[in-house]
């Protein structure tokens, strides 16, 4: 007999030897004909960091928008100051009033103050966008949440008009610049809650 007929006679018969004995080991049971899955437990974790990370989105936004709210409130406050200083012809307690409340819108179009924007500068740098789709759209800048790009340019707007009034308070232009806050609100930030 030559050497590859031996070769050949040797390995017909090792062939059926080995895959039997595969067969019964564990971690081969893919070889005959089922693929591995992941163990069922692994999903579950997997599927219950899915919805810690979609809850934290949500409550993101909803801490963005109480921050706003709690914001738009301070702003009424001076505002009232204002208009009480301003009756009262007390020159220097409505500039200090108007230029809170210029302060405040402000940061209502920039969702928050230095505090909060490092807050977000923190988000951005781990790889965090709360509005990806919007900011590759040109909707919100980078980072944002709740305040478009529209909205921030409508209330830093504002924010400039009554910084400037605050030099010479008037009733007049104060209300006049109110309503375009007012307005501001209830179409941009008011409807995202």
């Amino acid at each position: 007999m030559k050497v590859g007929a031996i070769r050949a006679s040797v390995s017909a018969a090792l062939v059926p030897v080995v895959l039997v004995a595969l067969a019964g080991r564990p971690g081969i049971a893919w070889a005959q004909g089922r693929a591995p899955s992941t163990p069922v437990e692994m999903v579950a974790s997997y599927d219950a960091l899915a919805d810690a990370i979609l809850g934290a989105n949500k409550a993101e936004r909803k801490l963005v928008y109480a921050i706003l709210a709690a914001t738009y409130g301070h702003a009424q406050t001076e505002l009232a100051r204002a208009r009480t200083a301003l009756k009262a012809n007390d020159a220097a307690g409505a500039r200090g009033a108007v230029e809170n409340l210029a302060a405040a819108v402000g940061q209502i179009g920039t969702e928050g103050d230095n505090a909060v924007a490092g807050v977000r500068k923190r988000l951005l740098e781990g790889g965090h966008h709360a509005n990806a789709t919007g900011e590759a759209q040109g909707v919100y800048d980078e980072g944002y949440v709740v305040v478009t790009k529209a909205a921030k340019q409508a209330f830093l707007g504002s924010s400039r008009a009554l910084a400037m009034l605050a030099r010479d308070p008037k009733a007049e232009a104060l209300e006049s610049e109110w309503k375009n806050v007012e307005a501001a609100w209830a179409k941009h930030i008011a409807p995202a809650k």
